[in-house]
């Protein structure tokens, strides 16, 4: 792997699937590994780390949702989840498990090479360095530059590339209502394209993490007809 190659991990028990679109995604210049099932996922996460996860719902064992719920406690890398499944419920239940993005099989390995540089840009977008990127509210520190957020006890509070994203995006306007237009403009500015519907799982799920440390469950409030507000006062730190 070269300096500039990103490091995908694909996991996927079809064999043909995985060596079609390795052959595929590695004449597109990334770096790549694969694993059937969670098992060996588990055994290749513990020596590499991955810019982003291509992860079946349908695996052997525990299965795509379970994974991805339980990568993302953990501050998983971007996930993109693959489905033979078109059902609504199916995409929408990846989506708040921490999914980043969702395609439904059979797709153009074109279209999974679309999805995959939009998820990545947001990591790939330059920082500025000549502003404070540290900022409290409430009983939290999020270190913008880093891309970490710490609880009242500096402990390092593991978030999702989208829910990190989300949050950056409610510290730079505080105590402003913003519409789900407005967020998902925001995050597009930022380098990411989340789904519209994907909004109010995004919401859910920071906000969960949030109260589990500590913060009320006001902390980001629901206007109704309107949209989302952080109520807490942010302030720029050293």
């Amino acid at each position: 792997m070269t300096v500039s190659q990103l490091l995908l991990l694909l996991v996927d028990d079809d064999p043909g699937i995985r060596d079609l679109l390795g052959d595929f995604l590695l004449k597109e210049g990334f770096a790549l590994e694969t694993a059937s099932d969670a098992s060996e996922m588990d055994a290749k996460l513990a020596c590499i780390h991955p810019d982003l996860i291509v992860l079946d719902l349908m695996l052997p064992g525990e299965d795509g949702v379970s994974i991805c719920r339980r990568l993302s406690r953990d501050g998983a890398p971007p996930i993109i989840m693959l489905t033979a499944k078109n059902d609504e419920i199916d995409r929408i239940i990846g989506l708040e498990m921490g999914a980043d993005d969702y395609v439904a099989k059979p797709f153009a390995p074109r279209e999974l090479l679309a999805r995959i540089r939009a998820v990545l840009r947001r990591t790939a977008m330059p920082k500025p360095v000549d502003i404070n990127q540290r900022f409290a509210f409430d009983r939290f520190v999020i270190d913008v530059d880093a891309r970490q957020l710490f609880g009242a006890d500096e402990t390092r509070i593991a978030l999702t590339s989208g829910e990190f994203d989300l949050l950056a995006c409610f510290v730079d306007r505080p105590r402003r209502v913003l519409s789900r237009d407005q967020i998902l403009d925001a995050l597009r500015g930022r380098g990411a394209e989340p789904f519209d519907r994907s909004v109010d799982m995004l919401v859910s799920r920071l906000r969960r993490k949030l109260t589990a440390h500590g913060a009320d469950q006001d902390l980001i409030s629901t206007v109704r007809n309107a949209g989302y507000l952080l109520t807490s006062p942010v302030k720029s730190i050293s």
